[in-house]
């Protein structure tokens, strides 16, 4: 439960963010810690006059809230939504998007129809539905209906309720089989609002993407044709990745037309330690102990700051140690003795009253700083904020800069720090800013028509209702060849009529949304047989092999024993010191070159491949200094995965020099795969998790020096494809990130990786810089034959 009490706020804040950057480098260590500051400047706006098919109650309720008129991108949107033609609006963050559906979804449902609004997060569906309560309009019957949502209170959401805010999960697993409990919902269903939708990339997406095709399906059975408005930070083609997400042709609206303040960005890089890793390689200070200091100087200048970091063990950790910080300030005689209180830690896990509570103290100003995962991201109001601080590079440019204007929501002006992990992909943007700003945000990538997830959602759809022939073209052009796999392995049943689901096991439970599929790993604790959760097979052989820690809503336990065979890994409560990383060795089989072409004297190719991959052993490192403390071996069994992958090759007419100088070949291309792997999420909206790679001297299937890059989840996430489409941006990159980190024989911040399963053996920086050179180069013109 969340360790807070509830106290007096200031009347103002005696620092304001203006200043608060300040204030962090007033300790001298940190000068040299900022790489680049970059000014956003403030930007003025004038609201348009409400559109007349505007309820006047409404325009009354909102104006009462001090919404005087729309901004006119969001009228725009609103006038399309009205007109019930399907949009995406891409702006900024606390640009209002929420308005631009707000009114005419609140209009549909007080002229009687109903509305389904689709969110990642049960915070961001709770916040909404504090937004329309707060219009006080009889006729308007809002419900949440998701996991916190009690079992009595079901039916009356069922029967009464007119705007229902729910998540994809609970969209897959309840409302779509249970289609008929909800069919005077579904027909007169006339808008479907899929909030911050640029989370939805990915095998994630693609599942979101196949979840939205059944539900366009059942809302045609009913006789619904509900239009779809798509909200996100702002995106790349956002019209294109709408119509891919949805499969329906998109509007855009993309022009940010509102006010904001002024907001100070500041790119930091914590210093080198004298702890040393592998190789007796220098480990930077961790991002997330750095964040604790800067988090308690603000909350000690009285900065209300947000500090977002990568895992929910983070944020209980930043929390408590910035609270302990704060304390010693207190026993200084330099604080007021309830100014610990005031720091709190906020992530998924937590029950739904106490995320409830957190918010609202936040919001008044009774908690001063809060560590979070993302699950405060998105759209959650949290206006009047001064600084966010962000620990370690969060996956994108959009999620950064939807972290970052977190603070200054209500005008004022605000301070946002990246603080560097020890990354390669962290230590390249802080020395890049070029890369973050003034640039557009990254393409969404996602695969609707890998038959590995399309083949789970035809069987949920078939149960839903038998499909027919006229259903294959909502599903797309693979869907027809996908079906025969599934009639030829017994899944479903082909009947002139159409495909029919005939098993008695729930069709939906074949499609783990947010996991890579396979039979679910049950985690139990050992002492009292409770059920902790479920992970996906693929992911349990790193995430809960034996040895492993494993963090179950803020409680640490330490794996006694995996049990593949049975399904199970066994628990127990501890309190280690330590986090662990797996580490695998791959072996790697080209299947299928399905594009190329030259790119210096080598080769690039996008095609298919069968990865073999073993986890071996398993890092402990501690968990506030990141130094390594031992490497344990174990023993599981390979794993075989089909996916896509992109690989460049050099032939040995362009290597041969380089090993005349004495530079070690399998150490360069070692090298530089681990780089690039690093760089990838800055071109692919991935993780670096969600990708692997393979590199050779010699690779059997090219009979040259080759280095891969592929998809780790079956049939391919598109994070390879997007990687082919910029291999010359993307390995440019990966040049100038080993190129600018200041070590000098390789470390964790350029070609190290903590999942490496041959120990970083063997690497070499020196040569993966040369290596990469030559494949960037332009290749020499073949000499011209003389004229006869």
């Amino acid at each position: 439960m969340p360790d807070w009490k509830p106290v007096t706020p200031p009347s103002s804040s005696s620092l304001r963010a203006g200043s608060a950057l300040g204030h962090l480098l007033g300790v001298p260590a940190r000068h040299d810690r900022v790489t680049h500051v970059e000014h956003v400047p403030a930007r003025q706006a004038a609201p348009t006059r409400w559109p007349d098919w505007v309820d006047e109650r409404l325009v009354s309720r909102w104006a009462n809230q001090g919404v005087p008129g729309l901004w006119p991108h969001q009228a725009e949107a609103a006038e399309l939504l009205h007109r019930r033609q399907n949009v995406i609006i891409a702006t900024g963050t606390a640009s209002g998007k929420s308005l631009s559906y707000l009114v005419p979804a609140v209009s549909a449902a007080l002229d009687g129809g109903t509305v389904l609004y689709l969110t990642p997060t049960k915070a961001l569906a709770a916040d909404q539905l504090r937004a329309v309560e707060e219009l006080d309009v009889p006729e308007l019957r809002a419900a949440t209906f998701d996991g916190d949502t009690p079992f009595e209170e079901r039916a009356w959401v069922r029967k009464h309720a007119n705007y229902v805010l729910t998540n994809p999960d609970m969209l897959h697993r309840t409302l779509l089989p249970r289609h008929a409990q909800w069919s005077a919902f579904w027909r007169r269903l006339e808008i479907v609002v899929v909030d911050e939708c640029h989370g939805y990339r990915g095998v994630f997406g693609s599942h979101v993407a196949q979840i939205l095709r059944r539900l366009r399906r059942i809302c045609a059975r009913y006789g619904a044709a509900p239009a779809f408005l798509l909200s996100s930070a702002t995106a790349s083609e956002p019209g294109a990745f709408a119509t891919r997400l949805t499969g329906l042709q998109m509007a855009e609206v993309t022009t940010d037309t509102s006010p904001r303040g002024a907001t100070t960005f500041a790119l930091w890089e914590p210093p080198l330690t004298e702890l040393r890793g592998e190789g007796g390689a220098p480990l930077r200070r961790p991002a997330a102990v750095e964040s604790a200091d800067l988090l308690a100087d603000l909350v000690a200048a009285d900065v209300r700051t947000l500090a977002f970091v990568r895992s929910r063990r983070a944020a209980e950790s930043v929390a408590l140690t910035t609270r302990a910080r704060l304390q010693d300030l207190v026993f200084g005689g330099e604080a007021p003795a309830d100014l610990p209180d005031r720091v709190a830690a906020y992530r998924a896990g937590y029950l739904a009253e106490d995320r409830r509570g957190l918010e609202k103290a936040f919001r008044s100003g009774e908690l001063l700083g809060l560590a979070t995962t993302n699950a405060l991201e998105l759209g959650v109001d949290v206006s009047g904020l001064d600084a966010v601080l962000i620990a370690g590079w969060p996956g994108t440019r959009a999620s950064l800069w939807q972290q970052a204007g977190r603070a200054g929501r209500a005008g004022q002006d605000a301070l946002a720090v990246l603080i560097a992990r020890d990354d390669p992909l962290d230590t390249y943007l802080v020395h890049h800013p070029e890369a973050l700003f003034g640039r557009p945000v990254e393409a969404i990538v996602l695969d609707p028509g890998n038959p590995y997830v399309l083949g789970p959602h035809l069987c949920a759809a078939a149960a839903e209702l038998p499909l027919t022939h006229d259903d294959l073209e909502i599903f797309g052009p693979s869907a027809k060849e996908v079906l025969a796999g599934l009639v030829a392995d017994g899944m479903l049943r082909e009947r002139a009529t159409g495909w029919f689901w005939t098993s008695r096991e729930r069709a939906t439970d074949l499609a783990d949304i947010r996991g890579a599929g396979g039979s679910p790993v049950q985690v139990v604790e050992t002492s009292t047989g409770r059920l902790l959760g479920t992970v996906d097979e693929p992911s349990a052989h790193t995430s809960v092999h034996t040895g492993a820690v494993y963090v179950h809503q803020g409680e640490t336990f330490l794996v006694d024993e995996l049990d593949l065979e049975a399904g199970v890994a066994l628990v127990e409560a501890g309190t280690p010191d330590y986090t662990t990383f797996a580490r695998d060795v791959t072996d790697i089989s080209v299947l299928e070159s399905l594009r190329s072409h030259s790119l210096g004297p080598g080769e690039l190719h996008f095609g298919s491949v069968e990865v073999t991959r073993q986890v071996v052993s398993y890092l402990k490192r501690r968990a506030q200094s990141g130094e390594l403390l031992g490497d344990e071996s174990l023993e599981l069994p390979p794993r075989t995965l089909r996916t896509r992958a992109v690989w460049w090759t050099l032939p040995a007419s362009a290597t041969v020099s380089l090993a005349q100088e004495g530079l070690d070949l399998g150490g360069a291309a070692h090298a530089a795969e681990h780089a690039s792997i690093g760089l990838l999420p800055l071109f692919a909206t991935c993780d670096r998790w969600d990708i692997g790679g393979v590199s050779t001297e010699l690779h059997p299937d090219t009979g040259l020096l080759t280095v891969f890059v592929y998809d780790g989840h079956e049939g391919g996430a598109g994070f390879a494809e997007r990687g082919y489409a910029r291999a010359l941006d993307w390995l440019t990159a990966t040049r100038e990130a080993i190129a600018s980190c200041e070590c000098e024989r390789g470390c964790p911040s350029c070609i190290q990786s903590p999942k490496c399963g041959n120990g970083n053996e063997p690497l070499d920086k020196a040569g993966a810089l040369r290596l990469l050179a030559v494949l960037l180069s332009t290749p020499e013109p073949p000499p011209s034959t003389p004229e006869t």
